[in-house]
């Protein structure tokens, strides 16, 4: 079980890196990218494991990546965007809408419609757990405002 831990990690933390690089995410915040990436991920990993479904492990995965990468923003005095979007590749349905769109090109419109509303529904967990960790880290941000 540690072994596929480690494995799920490691190789997170890779994708997100290496999305990092290639969208020019500045040197000195590509490890904490990373780490954000693994955080998200590991949590996605973890709920699916429980047999969580899809769409709940997505949103908190999503909620996770906001709040560290809200965090690392913070402390590095980089945009939160530049540690959001690296870290979220890992959650990004692609091989589901791949799916989709092959169901589309052989004629299985009732199957690709299907997996569309999966992806669909994916993405919306995703741009909620932003939202809602935007929410959350809002009423302190408020209060150091008015300081």
């Amino acid at each position: 079980m540690w072994q596929q831990i480690l494995l799920q990690a490691v190789f997170s933390y890779l994708a997100t890196v290496a999305f990092g690089i290639c969208t020019n995410v500045p040197h000195r915040a590509l490890n904490a990218c990373g780490l954000t990436g693994v955080a998200g991920w590991l949590v996605y990993w973890g709920l699916v494991q429980f047999k969580l479904g899809h769409m709940l492990p997505n949103l908190v995965g999503a909620f996770v990546i906001a709040m560290v990468s809200l965090f690392f923003a913070r402390r590095n005095k980089i945009p939160v965007i530049i540690f959001n979007i690296p870290a979220l590749v890992p959650l990004v349905p692609g091989g589901l809408a791949y799916r989709a769109v092959r169901a589309f090109v052989l004629g299985n419109y009732t199957q690709g419609i299907g997996f569309m509303v999966q992806v669909m529904m994916i993405a919306g967990a995703i741009a909620v757990g932003f939202m809602l960790a935007q929410l959350v880290s809002a009423p302190g941000q408020l209060l150091k405002s008015k300081t």
